[in-house]
């Protein structure tokens, strides 16, 4: 009835699920994740014990592989369960009952696993290790795992149909301001179209909480400065109402509003702050 794939990005910072189901809010079940420790995914009639123990025993220091062990050993339905998991270092695990609906398996490699059941059939798992892996390991985690999961959703992915896909990417510190390790947390709970529909969510992630490249900044300075401090006071942000707040006051200010401010960097601006800051003003 579902099918996710579990991944380490390649320098070992990030870990991520990525799911997609005929199943209301699959994003609110399948997935957990902890930085620096690992991910695990559960499907096919869910053990949601297996989120929190599988978590612990990663955090103990048990390997992926000794992990699914200990958490389908210890269950009597394991043979309707389905569980991927990757752990801080080292390959991905999974296992798949014998009662799963079929099509139903598993493909794993060094930091990843994919699985899934109730399937179109394997062409659906290999697209998505096809896909992961051909993916610039530079990338972040997110993308990577979005790519996989396109990728199994059009080689059949569930062959019920499709109803909620989500994303899971924690890293430490890598959340709002730096204060949680939760850094891509995406759900399409209902819709028609759910792996697209996070696509588009994924774009607005990165846009209002990526960060500005330091190698593309741009200083605020000579003709870009006052081109800047133009387009702020057309829309309203010049200080105090008198025109004596500072420019880089301003634009953060202007940012706070718009909810870029993940994006501010004192004294520069973000090319693609730039790009909305134009695109705001007024018959621009």
């Amino acid at each position: 009835m579902t099918f996710s794939l579990v991944a380490r990005s390649a320098d070992g910072a990030a870990w991520g699920v990525a799911v997609a189901s005929k199943f209301l809010a699959a994003g609110a079940v399948v997935p957990a994740a902890r930085a620096g420790q690992g991910a695990v995914a559960t499907q096919s009639f869910v053990n949601l014990h297996y989120l929190p123990d599988g978590l612990a025993l990663l955090a103990a220091g048990r390997s992926a592989t000794d992990a699914v062990a200990a958490l389908t050993g210890a269950d009597e339905l394991r043979e309707q369960r389905q569980v991927g998991i990757v752990g801080a270092t080292g390959d991905g695990a999974a296992f798949t009952g014998a009662d799963c609906i079929p099509w139903a398996g598993s493909r794993s490699g060094d930091g990843w696993t994919a699985q899934g059941n109730c399937l179109a059939g394997p062409d659906v798992l290999e697209a998505i290790e096809t896909a992961f892996l051909a993916s610039d390991e530079a990338e972040p985690l997110a993308h990577r795992l979005l790519a996989g999961l396109r990728a199994g959703d059009a080689a059949g992915g569930d062959r019920r149909g499709r109803q909620s896909a989500a994303l899971l990417v924690v890293s430490e510190g890598g959340g709002y301001g730096g204060g949680s390790d939760v850094l891509v947390d995406l759900r399409a709970d209902d819709h028609g179209t759910p792996v697209d529909e996070l696509l588009r969510l994924l774009a607005l992630h990165d846009l209002y909480f990526g960060k500005a490249d330091p190698a593309d900044l741009r200083p605020l300075e000579g003709e870009l400065a006052q081109e800047v401090d133009v387009a702020l006071r057309a829309l309203g942000h010049d200080g105090d109402g008198d025109g004596d707040g500072s420019l880089d006051d301003r634009l953060f200010d202007w940012m706070g509003w718009e909810n870029y401010e993940e994006r501010h960097v004192p004294g520069a601006i973000d090319p693609v702050v730039l790009v909305k800051l134009r695109e705001a003003v007024p018959g621009a």
